[in-house]
């Protein structure tokens, strides 16, 4: 029986290719966004200082510190053994942002086993993206925190070369 659809309709229904290139958290995350001295004391410190580390002008920074606030009042993103993933969508970026920080002393961050919150992974992306990374980065991070030794090796980590050499030896 033939396709009564019109070809641009069957067209826009078509599933797209899917892509060959792996992608890798290195793709998003800069030496220039990752702080592993992050001097935070509180939540509200250590989120402001995720966001300065993002190319944002100061009303951008100020607009998605609140959209982070009210992301974390709804549950905190700190999912246990020292680490949190904050993240949330806004208006204020283009495309999706990544941003690491490191707070060796811990921070309360509410996290679901009550413990301090010593590794930050801030991500951000716009409501609309078309590349659609946002889920499927948050995924990536989240499956690397539970990787039995990367918690402690988060907590030991000194520089931002041994970050990448982390994510680097994990394939991310």
């Amino acid at each position: 029986m033939a396709d009564l659809a019109p070809a641009y309709l069957r067209a826009s229904f078509s599933p797209r290719p899917q892509s060959t290139s792996v992608m890798l958290l290195r793709d998003f995350l800069t030496p220039e966004r990752a702080n592993p001295h992050t001097p935070g004391s509180s939540k509200e410190e250590i989120l402001g200082e995720l966001v300065h580390l993002l190319p944002l002008d100061e009303k951008s920074r100020g607009i998605l510190i609140k959209t982070l606030k009210r992301r974390e009042n709804l549950g905190s993103t700190g999912i246990g053994k020292g680490i949190a993933i904050p993240h949330c969508r806004s208006l204020v970026v283009k495309r999706l942002h990544l941003a690491y920080g490191r707070k060796a002393q811990g921070v309360d961050f509410r996290s679901i086993d009550d413990e301090p919150v010593v590794s930050f992974f801030l991500i951000v992306a716009p409501p609309l993206e078309v590349s659609n990374q946002y889920l499927p980065v948050l995924g990536k991070v989240a499956q690397f925190a539970k990787e039995p030794d990367v918690p402690g090796r988060l907590r030991d980590l000194s520089s931002v070369d041994a970050l990448f050499e982390l994510l680097e030896e994990k394939g991310l």
